[in-house]
Formats: C-alpha cells, sequence, structure tokens
C-alpha cells in the first residue's frame, strides 16, 4: 500500500530545502465555489423582457477602504452569445467587478477594456495553482486515470497534479505511464505538504511551491515512473446557463429553440436534439398536453435548475407559455444509458467501465442526499451518456409533478414497479433511501447490459415475490463479481435505515479495483 505522510508519522529529520527556483510564485489560492446552504425560493417565472444592450455591472455597496483589484486569468476561450457577456482567449487577463455571483462575473477585459459578463469556471485567480494547466481541482483519482488514458494521442509522462482526497494540504500527482506487460497505466504519487509551508514527493527534495516541484520533475523524474511531459488535456467545463441572460430566470423564448430530429419517444413526450438560436446544441423534451400542471412543472424546474453538479444534466431553461412544454436541457450526444448499453458500442464496454458509470451516478445522487432531493425515478433510461462514457442524471424530481394516472403507484400501468422500493409502491414513501433501492435496481441494469430487471416477471408477480422477501439473484449470463452483488442485496434491504448511503456507494465504486495497483506509489529517497 502507498506510504503515509512523511511530515505526520515518520522517523526522518526534516528535509533539507532545495534553492527557490526563479520566475516561479509561492502563491497558491482557492478559487470560491458556489455553496448551496438552503432549499432554493420557489418563485413565479420571470417575464420575459428584452436584453439591454448596454450591460451595467450590478449594484455593490462601496467600501472606504481601497480593494486591491482581483485578477483572474482564462483557462479556456470563450465566444460570447449574448449582449451581456465577453469573448476572451485562453490566457487573457480581466478584473473583476463583482463577484456576486460566482456562475457569472462581471469583469472589465485588461487588453479590451470591454466590460461583461463571463462564465466563472473559465477563469482562475491570476497566479494561483488553479491558473495552471496541469491543476485539476474538482476530479477525482478515477478521473484523474480516465482523463490521462483517454486520449491515445498524450505521451508517457503526461500528467495532472488535484488536491488529495485525505490530506486538506496535500496533493496527488497523476502520471501517466508504459510497461511492457501492462501498456498504458495511470501511476499515481503523494505530494505531501511541509509544516512550514512547501511541498515534497520524497524526503531529499523539498520546494517551497507547486511550480517548482512541477519544473523539477519535468527536468528529472528523481525516481518518478518517467519524467514530467506535458500536462493533461483539460476538458471544458460545463456551462449551467445558455448566457447570463438566463441565469436568473428560466422561461426561454420559443422562436429561439430549433428541433432539428427526434431522438426517442418517453412516457411523457418526444425528445428532440435541437439548437438555442441555430447555433448551441440543446436536447429538447416535449411533454404531452395534460401530463403535468403547468405551474407545478415551474415550481419544480425552478428547484431544479438550482442544483448544479457535474453529474447532473444542466438544465437550461423551458419554453411553457403554450403547448406542449419545453424542458431545454444539456445535449449528451450517446443518448440514455439504456440504450447506450443495448447498442453495440455499448456493449464492447469493458467492466472497468460499468465501474467508471456506477460511480459517476453514485456521485450524482449523493449531491443530492446532501440537497435532500429525491429523484424518485432513477433508473438508466434516466441515465445519460456524452463522449468518453462521460454519465449524467436527469429527470431528478419531474416524477414528483406527474398527474398522468398511468404513472401512478396505486393503479398505472407505465408506473416503474421494477425500479420502485417496496415502501414507496405500498405506502407512497418516497426518501432517499428509495432512490438506493432504484440505484441498486440500475446496477443490475448496468451489469446485465441493459437486461429488463426481473426477467420474464409483470409488476404485480415483483410487488408480491418481494413481500415474500425474494431478491433477484445473480444474473447467470453475465459475469458480475460477488461484491458487487452484495452491494446490490445491500441497496435492496428491506428496512431503509439499513440501505446505503450514496455517499458510501461513490467511495465504494470509486475505490474498486480490478487490478493489484497500489494506490500511492514510493518514490526512494
Amino acid at each position: 500500500m502507498g506510504n503515509s505522510c512523511c511530515c505526520c508519522g515518520s522517523s526522518h529529520s526534516p528535509p533539507e530545502r532545495l534553492p527557490s527556483l526563479k520566475g516561479t510564485t509561492n502563491k497558491i489560492s482557492r478559487y470560491p465555489t458556489q455553496n448551496i446552504n438552503s432549499y432554493p425560493e420557489i418563485r413565479k417565472p420571470t417575464p420575459l423582457v428584452p436584453t439591454p444592450v448596454v450591460v451595467k455591472p450590478p449594484t455593490k455597496q462601496l467600501s472606504q477602504t481601497p480593494i486591491k483589484p482581483r485578477i483572474v486569468v482564462a483557462l479556456y476561450s470563450y465566444d460570447a452569445r449574448d449582449t451581456q457577456d465577453l469573448s476572451f482567449k485562453k490566457g487573457d487577463r480581466m478584473e473583476v467587478l463583482n463577484d456576486s455571483d460566482p456562475d457569472w462575473l462581471f469583469v472589465e477585459h485588461l487588453q479590451t477594456k470591454l466590460k461583461g459578463y463571463i462564465p466563472g469556471n473559465f477563469v482562475a485567480p491570476e497566479l494561483s495553482v488553479e491558473s495552471e494547466d496541469w491543476f485539476f481541482e474538482n476530479i477525482s483519482r478515477k478521473e484523474a486515470e480516465k482523463l490521462l488514458l483517454g486520449d491515445e494521442t498524450q505521451p508517457r509522462g503526461t500528467f495532472l497534479i488535484r488536491p488529495s482526497e485525505h490530506n486538506p494540504n496535500g496533493y496527488s500527482l497523476s502520471v501517466k505511464d508504459w510497461e511492457d506487460h501492462r501498456g498504458y497505466h495511470v501511476k499515481h504519487y503523494k505530494i505531501k505538504p511541509l509544516d512550514n509551508g512547501g511541498f515534497y514527493i520524497s524526503t531529499n527534495k523539498t520546494f517551497d511551491s507547486l511550480p517548482e516541484l512541477v519544473l523539477a520533475y519535468s527536468k528529472n523524474a528523481y525516481g518518478l515512473c518517467h519524467v514530467l511531459s506535458k500536462p493533461c488535456r483539460k476538458p471544458e467545463p460545463n456551462l449551467w446557463d445558455l448566457a447570463p441572460t438566463y441565469r436568473d430566470r428560466w422561461e426561454i423564448p420559443r422562436d429561439e429553440i430549433q428541433l432539428d430530429r427526434r431522438l426517442g419517444r418517453g412516457n411523457f413526450g418526444e425528445v428532440y436534439y435541437g439548437k438555442w438560436r441555430n447555433q448551441y446544441e440543446v436536447a429538447v423534451k416535449t411533454l404531452r398536453e395534460g401530463t403535468m400542471s403547468t405551474q407545478a412543472f415551474l415550481a419544480e424546474a425552478a428547484i431544479m435548475k438550482k442544483f448544479r453538479h457535474k453529474r447532473l444534466v444542466a438544465l437550461y431553461g423551458v419554453c411553457s407559455e403554450q403547448e406542449p412544454i419545453y424542458i431545454v436541457q444539456e445535449y449528451m450526444s450517446k443518448g440514455s444509458l439504456l440504450d447506450f448499453l443495448r447498442k453495440d458500442e455499448g456493449k464492447l464496454l469493458e467492466f472497468e467501465d460499468l465501474i467508471y458509470i456506477a460511480f459517476q451516478v453514485a456521485s450524482g445522487m449523493e449531491y443530492l442526499e446532501s440537497k435532500q432531493l429525491i429523484h424518485r425515478d432513477l433508473a438508466a433510461r434516466n441515465v445519460l451518456i456524452g463522449e468518453n462514457n462521460i454519465a449524467k442524471i436527469c429527470d431528478f424530481g419531474l416524477a414528483r409533478v406527474i398527474e398522468d394516472n398511468e404513472y401512478c403507484p396505486k393503479q398505472g400501468s407505465r408506473f416503474p414497479v421494477k425500479w420502485t422500493a417496496p415502501e414507496a409502491i405500498v405506502y407512497g414513501k418516497f426518501s432517499i433511501k428509495s432512490d438506493v433501492w432504484s440505484y441498486g435496481i440500475l446496477l443490475m441494469e448496468l451489469f446485465t447490459y441493459g437486461q429488463v430487471p426481473y426477467p420474464g416477471m409483470h409488476g404485480r408477480e415483483v410487488i408480491e415475490l418481494l413481500e415474500q422477501g425474494y431478491r433477484m439473484p445473480k444474473p447467470p449470463s453475465h459475469s458480475l463479481p460477488d461484491e458487487i452483488y452484495q452491494i446490490m442485496l445491500k441497496c435492496w434491504d428491506a428496512i431503509p435505515e439499513k440501505r446505503p448511503t450514496f455517499e458510501f456507494l461513490t467511495h465504494y465504486f470509486e475505490r474498486f479495483n480490478i487490478t493489484s495497483e497500489v494506490p500511492y506509489r514510493e518514490v526512494p529517497d
């Protein structure tokens, strides 16, 4: 197993510090992230008003004490989508004038002197570790491995640095490596903090900052598997809104949405691939008339739009002023997980890919769990897949406002009995623990490549068998490890309180190893 933090428990004397390297910075700052501490207020839809051409900064109380300008640097290029936002190129510098909405910062471009909104997750504080190309702030070990191995053009020695999952002041270095008997794989190293500042991987080499450490190991491996050759390519982050115009409202003019082709049909309407303003890809769900109360749906949409996580499909807005209602959301190129698993491309998924998808779904549900939001209809059909097997949960909360009797637990033929916990079917008691039950069913769908749960049984038969203690057996037609089947059985515990949390399930699949690879490599002193 990996070595423990040497600054805490090692018998080594304090390591000697290497001389500082010129041209680097010691400054490491954490970029503020959005924190949702309370359940969002449900408001009526904002009336549609013309978008002003002249952009004015949001009002902010003036301080009598001079404030040092806050400069951010662009991590990616961005093309303005509206009259309120700014275009910029990777590396451009901007001064933040107002950061009251962390998703959309109001800035002045230091070169063009133009003012406007920019997406907050496209920039980082200047001279901070977050502004480095090799730094990845919000990714797990498993996600790091996917990023390093997913692009075959990235050479051996491609690397990234991410915050440690175990040491709040430490970091992890992940490096792409090659060995004849294994091919490409990833090795991980702990970057440990010194008590008086600075970092080290091995005790005989210490550095004042992460940039110094990276520069040194880019010239000499010093015991690593390979010299650090180039930073891992960063995927562009999510945009949570179509444009800053829609950051505080969700009604989109219907004439701004163009439906290009139908992708499929769901229980409550059809799904289309479309464009917003004939340029930006979106997915559009049309809801059949009478499916739900417009006001109830808008209230639920207001809640759904406030919840933002990289494992949830972004809800951009709705067109609700006439029937059918449009739900406009992020487009995921591979479609639903259920359809993907049943197609040729999905059938080629390896076991490691299935584990990765299970982890991503659990991570998204962990976020909903932390916000005390219940999905009510978690299933492979409500998980969408994008490029590189990225998985995101959709339609969370919609089941609560469905008025279709056919989706009623008591009498509906379309009610998803096979995915629903017994207490929700019999007593209508939906909770995050009933979502955990559904997650166990989703796992069975996943590891059987889209097989229908309880094959050969109808809904009433399933309910009667569950009341007698029956649980789906291990599928004879697919290889399913005993430890994962045991996780499924725990999800299907008759007592809801005994089912695992999504936090536990996330960590379980994040740490699930299919090889004997050690968690962290040791570098000899």
